[in-house]
């Protein structure tokens, strides 16, 4: 379903979008079209897109085409999904080490749903960062590893 969802090409596209998208929450899916689990969120996506119009504007990121981003935001693992509102990083505590950014699928539609309505509005009132509202065994289970630290 990613055919269905507008796509950001590079890094001036990206930049663009951040600046530009204003009292919405603006979804960065960053990611391959050719993997598996990209594929499902992408299928949730587009099936929200529809419904958060009014809240949200989603696109994908090939992360091979903004390896500037992908390294800023430490995207190891695909897909990740950055959210952002009026220009700022929203940040997210998912209950994992990392709050920048959703790793993996969502496992349903209303998770997705839930996620964005609770951001847009903690962001509304100012905050940069939200409690994830999201069932803690819904969201997928990983460990950071660092080398040489």
């Amino acid at each position: 379903m990613s055919f269905l969802l507008p796509k950001l090409g590079s890094k001036k596209e990206v930049d663009e979008a951040i600046k530009t998208t204003e009292d919405l929450v603006l979804v960065l899916r960053f990611g391959r079209d050719t993997d598996s689990t990209c594929l499902q969120l992408d299928d949730i996506l587009s099936k929200t897109s529809h419904d958060l119009s009014k809240m949200a504007h989603i696109y994908l990121v090939d992360v091979g085409n903004v390896p500037t981003y992908t390294r800023y935001f430490d995207i190891s693992l695909i897909p990740a999904t950055i959210f952002f509102f009026n220009g700022q990083h929203m940040k997210v505590d998912y209950g994992t080490p990392d709050h920048t950014k959703f790793i993996g699928s969502f496992k349903t539609k209303q998770d997705f749903v839930d996620l964005v309505e609770v951001l847009f509005r903690g962001a509304m009132k100012g905050k940069l960062m939200v409690q994830c509202p999201i069932d803690p065994r819904n969201i997928p289970k990983y460990e950071l590893l660092y080398k040489n630290i």
